[in-house]
Formats: structure tokens, C-alpha cells, sequence
């Protein structure tokens, strides 16, 4: 069975195909129960063979669906589909469908040569500021790489692909299988390329290989095989990226090979750290960081040579060598087992004393911040008050009914908040109510006009009645503001209907010719008779009319009487 046109648990439709990788395909597709444009990533059959791998990629996928961020390409939903392989098998193929997004990926970019540095310093800042949402979540990428980077056609940096890398080396896939299914090892952290646990400090590495290949238009190792590369980061120094492309500065050196650093205690720590370096860099000043030195103890294969060297004695001391194992006492003395005893239970008496005397305290330590309230503040002053108390602002511009245009709404995390110095605080600030264009209403009942206008999110108003010629009883003839009018939500709308009424002219003494067009205009039944009681007019003037001027009802019957002679 082909891609093409498939439908996926009965409700994904998928489209063209997108882009093709090592472990997946990505289609556009259509979810046909929303009626929304989406992108569907399908895994390779392969990888669904691996029953620890579908559980944690269904536990992964329900992970990455938590998170909403602007930089962060959204989960809808994730499964499994059953297909028809080559030779009559019947094959699992895991899906994940995605926001789709309009743009290109950070690889086509790079392919086309170095980015200019005030760009990949914009891009890259992208990319943090996703992690630092991720890893607050407690979620670590493991996977950081350009093709898992999107650049919208609005410059909008997003990040794919959470989770899928934790749910591949979880499960039993072996070293050089993990490789291939991920890509090439270009982007491996050295903890990574050791087979070590790893942490967000993982993620923050493979940023700046993403920024090193950024700025140079090549990764910092190249080699022939995986293996060959992932020795390059356990054991190799990277150059740094203004001997590649010499338009890159001395700071922006120092910020990348920070990034690169080999010991994890010695690179940045936090997405926040590495952004704040980053962004010193780009204003032309080199951050207060040392650059890491060439004295890593890393060894891809065993422990550290330093560590290994004369150790046959240590070894053998540790392997409970008999001549080492020699004990002159069975246990210790029985004074120092009864002091040991008075020493725990004066610690326990002092602790006990100091709880009870401990007086609260409102008092935050050094190392947390409460988020203050800033609501109705402009966004400058929110942000200088922040900034005081060191946390990193985002702002985000949000409609509200109740706050005025350029004011702060709220915050996220929400004021009261105990956080740590370094949190972003996402300021949300006011762009006024959202003007919305009024529905097109007339010709619709009253009542459906109503519902209409409650669907807009307006106000019904008023209904007023107003004589029509040719509009029915009960319909709308306009509203007020009228269609396409720009209006803000909550606003009152009102609606004029039709009464059934025509207004009625008086037409006495007009030429007939002109009182007959009158009114036959507003669509009433007119009939013409002579009135020979009246003195002849060159003009024939009108003498009667059967309906006096006023209100009456629509296509009513109406006389007319005009002068004819004495």
C-alpha cells in the first residue's frame, strides 16, 4: 500500500511527502475531523519491532503534547498503524501528528553556506529559549541537530521532535543502530558519545555544534565513520569558528567553544546562561568566561589514563587481595560504639531545640524570587522590576477586554509565584480589545441574526422596526454598525427589521404620471380612475387617493383620482 492518500486511524489524511529521513518520513496531511492542515511524521517499521520502544514512545508522545510554546512545533496526537509489508506481512508503522508549519529547515539553510552571525545568533537563541521551556518541564531533547530546526517564512525559530530520541535509546536498539536511526554522530555530546546518562547540559552541547556549523557552514568533527566522529568529541578539541570564517568574532568564539566544552561541569549549565553569553557576544563584548582548556580526562572506551597508571596495587586491593584483607580486630570497641551513641542523641536534642524555637519567617533565601504583580504596568516597567529581581522577560502581546492597549494582563508564571534567579517570566501585554468585522446579517430572520451576532462574540443590542417596500416582516433589512463595519468583541450591536409596513406619500395634487411612478415604486398595487367633478389641469393633478399618507400594509391596493374637466 502506497503513502499517498492514506487515511490514519480513520481520521488523518496524508498528503505529499515533505521530507525524508533516517527514521521517519514527514507528510503534510489533513485532519478530516477538524478540518485542519497538519504534519504527519511516520516512523520507520522497523523501530515498532521493539515493544520497549512503542511504550516509550507513546509515553514520550504523550509528554511532547504538553508542551505549548511559540518556538515549539505542538503534538496533536500519536499511534500506531497497521499496514501490508513486501511478502504479506503485516508491519506496525508509529505515527505523530504535528503542527504544521510553513518554513524551511535550518539544514537547507546551512547547506546554503555560513549564516551571517547576527542571524545564527537569532536562530540559536531560538532554539534555547525552547529548551529552557522543555528542560523547566523536565523534558531533555537528547536529538538537537538542524533537521529538527524549522525557520517560518516570518523568521519564527521552532524546534521538533521532543521525546522520539529518549524513546529510541531507551529501548534495546543497539549503539550503531541508535546512530543510524538519529543521523550521524555530528551532534553527539561526549556523554552521549560514552554511552553516559545525560541531562540538559546534552542538549545545550548540541546547540553549539548547531551554532558552530551555523557560522562555519560544517560541524566541528568530521570523519569517515560514526564511531570516528564520536571519538572527535570525547577527545578532540574543536577549532574555533573564526579560523573556518574569519567574519566571526573573538566573543562569539569564546560563547561556541564554552558550548563545546567536554566536561559538562564546565560548559553552560542552563539555557539561560548560554543565551545571556550569546547575546553579550552578539552586542560586540566578550563574556566574563573562561575559555575551557585543552585538559579533558576522557576516554571513549575506559577511564581516564591518568586514572589507569600505576594502578596493578589499587586494583588488587580492591579485588580483596588476601594479603590486604588481613583484619587485626573483628569489630570496633565497645567505648567508641557507646559514643557514637551519646553523640547521635545530642544531635537529635539540638535539632529537636531548634525546631521548636524557630520563628517563622517571611523571608525568601538568596537563591528564590517571588514574582511581583505588574498587571496594569506598561511593559518597560514590568520589565525593569523583573530584572531586578533577575529573571529573563518574554513578551507576548494578547488581546483583553478589560486592560488597555500597552498594558501588562499578567504573567506567566502568574505573580506570587516562587521561582529561581533566571526564570523567564512570560509578560503578557495588552493590544486592546480585538477588533472583529461585523457579520453579514440582512435578509436573515431576527432570531438568526441574534444567534449571528452572539456567535461573533458581540453583544446583541436593539431591534428596531422600520418600514421596507421590499423586505418581508420579520427580516433584517441592516445593522448598526453594518456589515464589514470594524468592531471590538463585546460590543453592542443593534439590528433594523423589516415591519411589513410601507410608507405611504401624499401624492394630491401631483400630475398623475408622476403620483402613479411614486407609487408604484414602493411596490403597491395601483389603479387610476378620473374625476370629472374637478376642474381640467394641463397637468391632470391627483384630487383623491384611496390610502391617506401614513403607514400601510406592503403591495396594499391603492386608487388614484385625477382632475379631468368641469
Amino acid at each position: 500500500m502506497t503513502d499517498d492518500n492514506r487515511l490514519l486511524a480513520g481520521r488523518y489524511r496524508l498528503g505529499e511527502l515533505i521530507d525524508r529521513g533516517g527514521m521517519s518520513n514527514v507528510y503534510s496531511g489533513r485532519d478530516e475531523r477538524l478540518g485542519r492542515q497538519v504534519a504527519i511524521k511516520l516512523l520507520k517499521s522497523s523501530l515498532a519491532g521493539d515493544p520497549v520502544f512503542r511504550t516509550r514512545f507513546r509515553q514520550e508522545a504523550q509528554a511532547a503534547s504538553r508542551m505549548a510554546h511559540p518556538t515549539i512545533v505542538r503534538v496533536f496526537d500519536a499511534g500506531e498503524e497497521r499496514v501490508a509489508e513486501p511478502g504479506g506481512f503485516e508491519g506496525i508503522v508509529p505515527f505523530i501528528v504535528m503542527e504544521f508549519v510553513e518554513g524551511v529547515l535550518l539544514k537547507d539553510l546551512i547547506r546554503q553556506g555560513p549564516v551571517d552571525s547576527a542571524e545564527a545568533i537569532r536562530i540559536t537563541e531560538g532554539i534555547l529559549t525552547a529548551l529552557e521551556y522543555s528542560h523547566r518541564a523536565g523534558v531533555v531533547h537528547r536529538d538537537i541537530k538542524p533537521g529538527n530546526v524549522m525557520v517560518t517564512h516570518g523568521g519564527q525559530v521552532k524546534v521538533m521532535d521532543f521525546g522520539i530520541a529518549r524513546a529510541i535509546s531507551d529501548s534495546s536498539a543497539t549503539v550503531a543502530q541508535t546512530t543510524a536511526i538519529l543521523g550521524t554522530a555530528q551532534y553527539f555530546s561526549p556523554e552521549q558519545a560514552r554511552g553516559e546518562s545525560v541531562d540538559a547540559r546534552t542538549d545545550l552541547y548540541s546547540t553549539g555544534v548547531v551554532l558552530f556549523e551555523m557560522l562555519t557552514g560544517e560541524p566541528p568533527f568530521k570523519g569517515e565513520t560514526p564511531v570516528a566522529v564520536a571519538y572527535q568529541h570525547v577527545s578532540e578539541m574543536p577549532v574555533a569558528p573564526s579560523r573556518i570564517n574569519p567574519q566571526v568574532s573573538p566573543a562569539i568564539d569564546q560563547v561556541v567553544l564554552h558550548a563545546l566544552a567536554k566536561d559538562r561541569f564546565a560548559r553552560f549549565q542552563s539555557a539561560v546562561e548560554f543565551r545571556t553569553d550569546l547575546e553579550i557576544a552578539g552586542a560586540g563584548k566578550i563574556p566574563s568566561k573562561r575559555v575551557p582548556s585543552d585538559d579533558f580526562q576522557s576516554s571513549l572506551f575506559g577511564a581516564p589514563p591518568s586514572l589507569t597508571q600505576g594502578t596493578d596495587s589499587a586494583l588488587t586491593q580492591l579485588a580483596g587481595d588476601d594479603e590486604y584483607s588481613v583484619r587485626t580486630q573483628s569489630r570496633p570497641p565497645v567505648v567508641w560504639i557507646w559514643a557514637g551513641i551519646a553523640s547521635v542523641a545530642v544531635i537529635l536534642v539540638a535539632i529537636v531545640f531548634w525546631v521548636l524555637t524557630l520563628q517563622p519567617s517571611d523571608e525568601l533565601p538568596s537563591t528564590s524570587r517571588e514574582i511581583p504583580t505588574v498587571t496594569g504596568q506598561t511593559y518597560d516597567a514590568a520589565d525593569a522590576t523583573l530584572q531586578q529581581l533577575d529573571l529573563v522577560t518574554a513578551r507576548f502581546d494578547v488581546y483583553s477586554d478589560s486592560i488597555p492597549e500597552g498594558q501588562v494582563v499578567d504573567t506567566d508564571p502568574a505573580a506570587g509565584t516562587i521561582v529561581s534567579p533566571g526564570t523567564v517570566v512570560n509578560v503578557n501585554v495588552s493590544r486592546g480589545k480585538e477588533a472583529v468585522a461585523v457579520p453579514p446579517l440582512a435578509g436573515t430572520s431576527a432570531a438568526d441574526a441574534a444567534t449571528a451576532i452572539t456567535n461573533a462574540e458581540f453583544t446583541v443590542g436593539q431591534t428596531i422596526k422600520e418600514n421596507s417596500a421590499d423586505v418581508p416582516d420579520g427580516v433584517v433589512i441592516r445593522s448598526d454598525p453594518d456589515v464589514g463595519a470594524q468592531a471590538f468583541k463585546g460590543d453592542t450591536i443593534n439590528i433594523v427589521v423589516s415591519s411589513g409596513l410601507v410608507t405611504v406619500p401624499d401624492v394630491t395634487g401631483q400630475p398623475i404620471d408622476v403620483a402613479s411612478d411614486a407609487l408604484t415604486k414602493i411596490l403597491l398595487q395601483v389603479s387610476v380612475q378620473q374625476d370629472p367633478g374637478c376642474k381640467t389641469a394641463p397637468a391632470n393633478p391627483v384630487s383623491s387617493q384611496s390610502i391617506a399618507a401614513g403607514d400601510a400594509m406592503q403591495k396594499s391596493q391603492i386608487e388614484i383620482r385625477y382632475c379631468t374637466g368641469a
